[in-house]
């Protein structure tokens, strides 16, 4: 009978040890996601309007940035700590607003080590005169 109460507490344990590393994973990733597209809006806030006029136009500068999901590599200073940074993918598209206002959206997606996507998603508005502020999903 103690063998039995002993083996149903141990199991007990077993899982919600399990659940525990299973949170500490998604808040890791979810802090690891948000350093990586604030890096990534940093990049973008110091990047010029460009020679387009709408989004996906340009050569070069914020107009270049095309309308479609488009994959970004993840700067490699992101994968010093263990493989948490090599689950991720990241994307970003352009969106136009209005005249001179670019909508730009970056999204984060990646496994949790229990095999189920995640992601997060930063939004910003790009006028043409400046970057505003950004918002996070």
């Amino acid at each position: 009978m103690a063998a039995t109460v002993m083996a149903l507490g141990i199991s007990s344990a077993i899982l919600v040890m399990q659940r525990g590393f299973g949170s500490l994973d998604t808040a890791r990733c979810l802090g690891y996601a948000s350093q990586i597209m604030q890096s990534e809006m940093e990049k973008v806030r110091l990047t010029v309007w460009g020679n387009g006029t709408t989004a996906g136009t340009g050569s070069s500068g914020i107009t270049a940035i095309p309308t479609t999901a488009q994959s970004i590599n993840i700067d490699a200073a992101f994968f010093n700590n263990s493989d948490i940074g090599s689950r991720m993918t990241l994307t970003q598209k352009a969106t136009d607003v209005h005249t001179g206002m670019i909508m730009i959206t970056f999204k984060i997606t990646w496994k949790s080590y229990d095999g189920r996507t995640l992601d997060r998603t930063y939004t910003t508005y790009y006028g043409k005169q400046g970057l505003y502020d950004y918002i996070a999903l």
